[in-house]
């Protein structure tokens, strides 16, 4: 077997893992709604509209860095992606269940963590959030950043927030200027 092979093969159970965890969801809510408990229907409606919410925005997060390190690689940029599923990572005293991202140019390496608890033994997402990630740089610690998936109050859409320093409160939301420096920052 080759080593694509092998991605292909965690990404095919992944994906099929997810598929069933969604079927499974939606004849949950199917038998509480027709068994009149709706509270729990509206449980599992939310839970599945989060789900969906939280995909949507790490998709987007690893996306937007892959995308970007593509346009420095078209610029003679030389940048090795690595893709991580199923990737478990520690924020404060949880565990975070999602992707990770390396990019690699030479010794320097960007790292992009995204995910949130899976089960509730490993723990919150802290500040209300659905997701969390972490974008850090191998060797510049300063340069790295945490990031917090919130809803948008005007329209619901999914949106990262860069934590202040303390890693408490959002600051900014993360824009696409600021993966393009990340990246910058590693090629330079």
């Amino acid at each position: 077997m080759k080593a694509g092979d092998e991605r292909i093969g965690a990404i095919s159970k992944l994906s099929e893992l997810e598929a069933e965890w969604a079927r499974r969801l939606a004849e949950a809510e199917e038998r509480a709604r027709t068994s009149g408990q709706s509270d729990v229907a509206d449980y599992l409606a939310l839970r599945t509209l989060n789900d969906m919410a939280r995909n949507t925005g790490v998709e987007w997060l690893l996306a937007t860095f892959t995308a970007q390190a593509g346009e420095a690689n078209r610029a003679g940029g030389a940048i090795v992606l690595t893709h991580t599923d199923a990737h478990r990572f520690r924020v404060g005293n949880s565990t975070m269940v999602g992707r990770r991202l390396a990019l690699s140019a030479g010794v320097r390496v960007l790292t992009v963590e995204a995910g949130w608890p899976r089960t509730p033994g490993d723990g919150i997402v802290r500040g209300g959030g659905l997701a969390t990630a972490r974008i850090s740089h191998f060797g510049d610690s300063r340069a790295g950043v945490e990031l917090l998936l919130m809803q948008s109050a005007e329209d619901g859409a999914p949106r990262w927030l860069v934590l202040d320093a303390t890693g408490a409160q959002p600051s900014a939301p993360l824009e696409e200027s600021h993966v393009r420096q990340h990246v910058a920052r590693l090629l330079h």
